[in-house]
């Protein structure tokens, strides 16, 4: 996969997470909420959700209120359980909350799911312990 397509492609999952994420806060979610939560200008969010809905991950009324597609929810949250279990993991290390959800969001993109699988799975075994 090349650079750019790997960034539009972290990007495309920032934008799913951050949809699913204001859904559980807000009533109905819009595009404004979607900008003003990832801090991106009101046009470079109009031009992802364009890219978003042409995917079928989200869907838009006539109200302008987004929902995401079953499709669009599962990516949203395969990409929410990574962030999670990242920052969950990074911060039961005694890293600052702030920097280990930052981190989390740049390890959420990196791993295949074979390897965020055995990471889990790890993870999981030795919190039993």
């Amino acid at each position: 996969m090349t650079h750019q397509k790997q960034k539009s492609e972290e990007s495309l999952e920032d934008y799913l997470e951050a949809i699913l994420m204001l859904s559980k806060e807000l009533p109905q979610v819009r595009s404004i909420d979607l900008a003003n939560k990832l801090s991106y200008s009101k046009a470079s969010v109009s031009i992802a959700l364009k890219n978003l809905c042409a995917k079928e991950y989200v869907l838009v009324n006539e109200h302008g209120f987004l929902t995401l597609t079953p499709k669009g929810e599962e990516r949203a949250r395969s990409v929410l359980e990574r962030h999670t279990v990242f920052s969950d993991w990074l911060t039961s290390m005694g890293v600052p909350q702030e920097i280990a959800a930052y981190d989390a969001c740049r390890m959420e993109h990196a791993l295949t799911a074979e390897s965020f699988s055995a990471i889990k799975e790890y993870l999981q075994k030795n919190s039993e312990n």
